[in-house]
C-alpha cells in the first residue's frame, strides 16, 4: 500500500474485471483524441469479461485500487492465450522465435491508470506487483507498445524493460519488450 491510500492486489471478482474493462474503455485509442494519446498514452486492446475470466483463470491480473475502486491494472496474459487476440498474434510469433525453450516468460497484455491517479507511482507499483506474484514461476515479463505511445514506452524502459525487437504489423511500428527477473 501507498502512503495515498492505493493498494496493489490481484484481481479475484467478476465486479473487478467489469471496472478493468471501464478503464479499458475510456483510455482506448479510438476513444481519445490525437492529442490526449500523445500527452497521456493510450490502450489498443479491448477485451471482453469471458475473455479477462478465461485469463484470469491461469494467472491474476495485477490491480491499484483505491478504497474498492480499481484505478489501475496491469492484464497477465499466460503464453496459451496467443491465438486469442488478432493484434497480438505477431507479438507471440515473434517471441516464440527469438527466446530459447529455457526461457520461461508471462506476458503483460496491457496496463492503464486511471487519468486522476497517475503520476503517483502506481506504474511502477503495479509492475512490482507483478513481479511479486510470477518471478518465481517465470524468469522475464514481456509486452510491446506501439511506437507512437512514447509515453508508456519511456516508463517501461524506466521500470527496466528493454528492446527485445522493432518491427512492423499492420502498419504499426511495435517495440516487442522484455524485463528480465
Amino acid at each position: 500500500m501507498l502512503n495515498n491510500g492505493i493498494q496493489f492486489c490481484t484481481s479475484s471478482t467478476t465486479d473487478e474485471l467489469y471496472q478493468i474493462i471501464e478503464l479499458q474503455s475510456q483510455n482506448f485509442t479510438e476513444s481519445i483524441s490525437f492529442s490526449e494519446k500523445e500527452k497521456e498514452g493510450f490502450v489498443t486492446v479491448k477485451h471482453d469479461i469471458k475473455l479477462l475470466k478465461r485469463m484470469q483463470t491461469k494467472e491474476p491480473h495485477i490491480m491499484a485500487k483505491y478504497d474498492s475502486k480499481v484505478v489501475g491494472y496491469a492484464l497477465s496474459m499466460h503464453p496459451d492465450f496467443e491465438e486469442e487476440i488478432e493484434i497480438l498474434k505477431p507479438m507471440f510469433h515473434k517471441i516464440k522465435s527469438l527466446l530459447t525453450g529455457a526461457d520461461s516468460f508471462l506476458v503483460m497484455g496491457q496496463i492503464c491508470i486511471d487519468k486522476s491517479y497517475r503520476k503517483q507511482g502506481l506504474f511502477k507499483g503495479l509492475y512490482n506487483k507483478m513481479k511479486q506474484e510470477f518471478s518465481s514461476s517465470y524468469n522475464c515479463l514481456i509486452t510491446e507498445v506501439a511506437s507512437s505511445n512514447q509515453r508508456s514506452l519511456n516508463a517501461h524502459y524506466a521500470v527496466g524493460f528493454k528492446d527485445l525487437l522493432i518491427y512492423e504489423a499492420d502498419s504499426v511500428t511495435w517495440h516487442l519488450i522484455k524485463w528480465d527477473w
